[in-house]
């Protein structure tokens, strides 16, 4: 990830509507979560809520998918894993004190403490 793309990544995280869905989108797996049911778990109107979807969407974190006359947002955990690792990539410079604890956290919370091979397939 470049540093250009990885500030517009950042970017549509910034705001905390924008970061609320992403989050609810996160936990929510896979197989996503209606535009519907993210509108009343987050309190947003239609059209708020088509602005923040259109955002991440274009920032390459979410994608939907139809079904019927539902639309189904799931996140990019591929997207999510490049910001990850562009975040880190400079970490520790000889010092690994300095990250480690950013692993002990990913390793203890239990999505991430699968195995790198197991991560894969998490990815929709």
């Amino acid at each position: 990830m470049e540093i250009k793309d990885a500030a517009n990544v950042l970017s549509a995280l910034a705001l905390e509507g924008r970061l609320a869905i992403f989050r609810l989108l996160v936990r929510a797996g896979p197989k996503g979560v209606k535009a519907g049911d993210i509108a009343g778990a987050i309190a947003a109107n239609a059209s708020t809520l088509s602005a923040n979807l259109n955002v991440l969407s274009h920032a390459g974190l979410i994608e939907g998918r139809r079904d019927g006359r539902a639309i189904y947002y799931s996140a990019r955990y591929d997207r999510m894993r490049e910001l990850m690792a562009f975040m880190l990539e400079d970490c520790c410079n000889g010092a690994p004190e300095i990250c480690s604890p950013l692993l002990d956290i990913a390793a203890a919370t239990p999505c991430c403490a699968a195995a790198p091979a197991d991560l894969e397939s998490v990815t929709p």
